[in-house]
């Protein structure tokens, strides 16, 4: 099937599904209101197979050493599926499957899957990673940009308990020790041993809820235009520090859920 964009509706929510453009979410309206920024950063774009920075763009399989390009010096970031096209498997009214090859410069053969789910009230993403041969290590993540004023006379408020931050380094890297979650502004990670659990509220607009099994989530709101609530599989540069094995036999498979109800 083509990669052209998939509209997906159910009650009065709406998600574009872009698979030529990164298999990114590229927008979500709910009454006609669009929740996620439009423009040169928009949408939601899945973080795969890295989440976030990985150091010096340098990682190990085992004892074998990767070079990734540093898209983001001096490390690479997010991953390469954000940049490729992926293909549309099935859509229906409400739900999407779409796949990526994973290619160079990822040194390893596989296929991520996604699926988009909507309902009135929630949207769900799905996503899985396989190998075609070796196993290698890798990370799942999602990367939305809510829009920070929904037309409303406040902006968003971002709630949440962490039981741990990651140590933020000059590098942007965590430097493996835990530290009481600080206050905003945030571009860290956060240790949720319970799920990702992060609400997002617009007063008198609408309250978002991002949920996952995971235990990792991002929260980036240094921008004016939005704040991003980044649920994965693993903290940044992970790939080196909490490796998580894709094998023949065991894909790397995450969920996020986002519920939302008008106030």
């Amino acid at each position: 099937m083509s990669n052209e964009d998939i509209t997906l509706t159910a009650g009065d929510a709406q998600a574009t599904v872009q698979p030529g453009n990164g298999g990114r979410i590229g927008g979500l309206t709910v009454g006609g209101v669009e929740l996620l920024r439009q423009g040169p950063k928009f949408g939601c774009f899945p973080m795969v197979p890295w989440c976030g920075r990985t150091r010096d763009g340098r990682f190990l399989n085992g004892a074998t050493p990767h070079q990734l390009p540093l898209n983001s010096p001096p490390h690479a970031i997010h991953g390469t599926a954000r940049d490729g096209a992926w293909r549309t498997a099935r859509t229906s009214a409400d739900e999407a499957v779409i796949t990526y090859d994973l290619v160079d410069p990822w040194p390893y053969a596989g296929r991520v899957t996604q699926v988009v789910k909507l309902t009135e009230d929630s949207l769900t993403l799905t996503m899985s990673v396989e190998t075609y041969g070796d196993s290698f290590p890798a990370q799942i993540g999602w990367h939305p940009w809510f829009n920070r004023d929904l037309g409303g006379e406040e902006g968003v408020r971002v709630d949440f308990s962490a039981a741990w931050q990651e140590e933020r380094g000059d590098d942007h890297l965590p430097t493996g020790r835990r530290i009481d979650p600080r206050p905003s502004p945030w571009d860290d990670c956060f240790g949720m041993p319970d799920g990702v659990d992060v609400t997002l509220t617009w007063p008198g607009r609408l309250e978002l809820n991002v949920a996952s099994r995971e235990q990792w989530v991002v929260v980036y709101d240094e921008q004016e235009a939005a704040v991003c609530v980044e649920p994965q599989t693993g903290p940044p540069n992970g790939l080196n520090t909490l490796p998580r094995l894709v094998t023949p036999i065991e894909p790397l498979e995450a969920a996020t859920t986002w519920t939302w109800r008008r106030l």
